[in-house]
């Protein structure tokens, strides 16, 4: 990744052509932006961000190391239980917690690259 801090003190995470049309990638937080887990989805052109937590038991969602969607790529999926969010809202569809969301983290994309707007 190619992480650095912009003068406004965004943190660059990735350029854009390093995530792949549906693919996901998992990245820690830095300190300043509150530390843990999140992880990308990349679905065409938009890029969903997301905290790595299950709102039903708090544990990471990924089954292996970039692994966050169901088999045919539709759905964020919750390895401990197998829940199952939109990738577009982060809202849970099936499973325990059906209709609480994932927590949306704040990225845009600025010149090809993505960055993590500060807190």
């Amino acid at each position: 990744m190619n992480r650095g801090s912009q003068s406004d003190g965004s943190i660059v995470l990735l350029d854009l052509n390093d995530l792949p049309d549906g693919a996901c990638r998992g990245f820690s937080l830095p300190l300043q932006a509150g530390g843990g887990e999140g992880f990308l989805v990349r679905q065409g052109n938009e890029v969903y961000a997301y905290l790595n937590r299950c709102p039903h038991t708090g544990a990471p969602l990924d089954w292996s190391p970039d692994q966050f969607l169901d088999a045919e790529g539709r759905f964020i999926i919750c390895a401990m239980h197998g829940a199952l969010f939109e990738i577009e809202s982060g809202r849970c569809i099936y499973g325990p917690c059906v209709n609480q969301s994932l927590e949306r983290l704040p990225v845009r994309l600025e010149r090809g690259r993505l960055l993590l707007n500060k807190g």
